[in-house]
């Protein structure tokens, strides 16, 4: 963490690449300035591009396939499994009446089912999200971090002439 001298003295910038400077001044007025050009006359590639250019690599797009590959098969399975407990419910009352032990009938066990397979189903997420693609998203997050930072050292030394 560093303190910044000046104007905004108060203020402190987090060196951190899950820190979403973009958001901090969201809707308040920030610099809209189109990127400053670099010495030599060029113009200075700014954050967009920067995130163009990782969306576009082959780490980004392992990162989401990875991402739909689990989400789009569990959501599907659940959904399907949500909709079958309601038509069952529906279609299908005296099924759903039957008792299983004592008072409980297969209504109550489908019922306790979904709560068990919504908390299943987020642990396998988390599990997959941790094994499968945090790392590879928190070194994209670090590139992007890394990018931006030498963009604002060569600003600068660019300003320091």
């Amino acid at each position: 963490m560093d303190k910044h001298a000046g104007r905004d003295a108060g203020t402190i910038r987090l060196d951190d690449p899950w820190y979403d400077a973009l958001a901090v001044g969201w809707g308040e007025g920030g610099d809209t300035s189109p990127p400053h050009p670099a010495p030599g006359g060029q113009p200075a590639h700014g954050a967009p591009d920067i995130y163009l250019e990782v969306q576009r690599s082959a780490a980004f797009q392992e990162v989401r396939s990875r991402y739909r590959r689990f989400v789009v098969p569990a959501t599907a399975g659940f959904f399907l499994w949500y909709v079958a407990y309601v038509v069952a419910a529906t279609a299908a009352p005296g099924l759903m009446a039957r008792p299983v032990a004592g008072a409980v009938n297969v209504a109550m066990v489908a019922g306790l089912g979904q709560f068990l397979s919504t908390f299943l189903l987020t642990w396998a997420y988390a599990r997959h999200a941790r094994l499968r693609r945090d790392r590879a998203a928190l070194d994209l997050r670090w590139t992007v971090f890394e990018q931006e930072r030498g963009q604002e050292r060569n600003r600068a030394k660019g300003a320091g002439r």
